[in-house]
């Protein structure tokens, strides 16, 4: 299993492709700062040969979804404003695409909230798909898409579950 660390200034995201440019550049130019703003934490991965140069991150963030957001099967029985952890980017080196690893990256991601939410309750997690593709991604990771948006949400008790029954 790769172990995700906690971004600092010391790696090297430089040679970063995710070959989506918005999250290369963010992650260059915005995750630091919006961890120094306490607004979100970046996870890396790192290669193998240089402990410092970043393969793949994640960013995980509180959020709040309002009720009338959801679709209605999942809203029922919800508070008007719903306690939730976003995942905010989520990318992994084009040299590695097509291994596998961005559903680990996933794994990573979700047992890192699953384990946060232990001490502060979300109900479901958030995802804003960049594009299509990723619409189809987390579809296929148990996300249900918001109606006409490319968010998608699951629920945590949901995600735990699933970690109990692959650890």
């Amino acid at each position: 299993m790769v172990n995700s660390h906690v971004l600092t200034e010391t790696h090297d995201c430089s040679r970063f492709d995710s070959s989506q440019p918005s999250l290369d550049d963010w992650l260059r130019s915005s995750a630091l700062t919006v961890a120094a703003k306490r607004t979100g934490r970046t996870f890396v991965w790192t290669a193998e040969n240089d402990p410092l140069v970043v393969t793949a991150y994640y960013t995980l963030s509180a959020h709040l979804i309002v009720r009338d957001s959801l679709p209605r099967r999942l809203a029922h029985g919800n508070p008007e404003q719903i306690p939730a952890a976003l995942l905010a980017r989520l990318a992994l080196d084009a040299r590695l695409h097509g291994q596998g690893l961005c559903s680990v990256l996933l794994a990573d991601a979700l047992t890192r909230l699953a384990a946060a939410t232990e001490t502060v309750a979300a109900r479901y997690v958030v995802v804003d798909a960049i594009d299509d593709g990723a619409v189809a991604f987390y579809e296929k990771h148990g996300f249900t898409r918001v109606p006409d948006q490319r968010r998608l949400v699951r629920k945590m008790s949901a995600v735990s579950r699933d970690l109990l029954l692959h650890s």
